[in-house]
């Protein structure tokens, strides 16, 4: 597991860094899963009122082996903001923590808030909404992706804590 570094020293130690290289989410997030603090390689997910990619993703493989040891990726997910579907519930929050997925952050809402609480993966989300989606399998995997106005592309590294989120082109130490 990657150890997760405190976002207000990754801020202090690139706040001068250019937008490519680090960048800051707004805090608009809320948490939603057990793990308040996760960090890893980001894959990217957009889609709109349809959570079939993200099923797809959080029901495969959340992590790779590196020498130093098991890595969990971070799912990103540009649901264009949208107040009006759940792009995740409990099945998949359950699914993301049994495939070892670090964490999910999405641009959009979920539900069955009671059963993602206890889940050891970190759930980022505007808000609770319990109506699900229609599958209809339409959306785009791993393409830059604009989360409130913040470009995440796949591969950066974001790291997660009560402070916020930050995401950063390359692993920070």
């Amino acid at each position: 597991m990657t150890a997760c570094l405190a976002t207000c020293d990754l801020c202090d130690a690139h706040k001068n860094a250019s937008p490519e290289l680090f960048r800051v989410l707004p805090p608009v997030f809320r948490d939603f899963g057990a793990r308040r603090t996760f960090a890893g390689p980001v894959v990217t997910v957009k889609c709109f009122e349809d959570n079939s990619l993200v099923k797809a993703a959080v029901d495969s493989c959340g992590f790779f082996d590196t020498p130093e040891g098991r890595v969990g990726k971070v799912l990103v997910v540009d649901g264009a903001g949208s107040l009006r579907r759940a792009l995740l519930g409990g099945n998949l929050g359950a699914a993301a923590a049994r495939n070892g997925w670090a964490g999910v952050v999405i641009d959009g809402c979920v539900r069955d808030v009671a059963e993602l609480a206890p889940l050891d993966v970190g759930i980022r989300a505007l808000a609770a909404m319990p109506l699900p989606t229609e599958k209809q399998n339409q959306g785009l995997k791993d393409l830059a992706v604009q989360i409130q106005g913040v470009w995440v592309n796949p591969g950066d590294w974001l790291y997660a804590d009560e402070d916020g989120m930050v995401v950063s082109a390359q692993p920070l130490s």
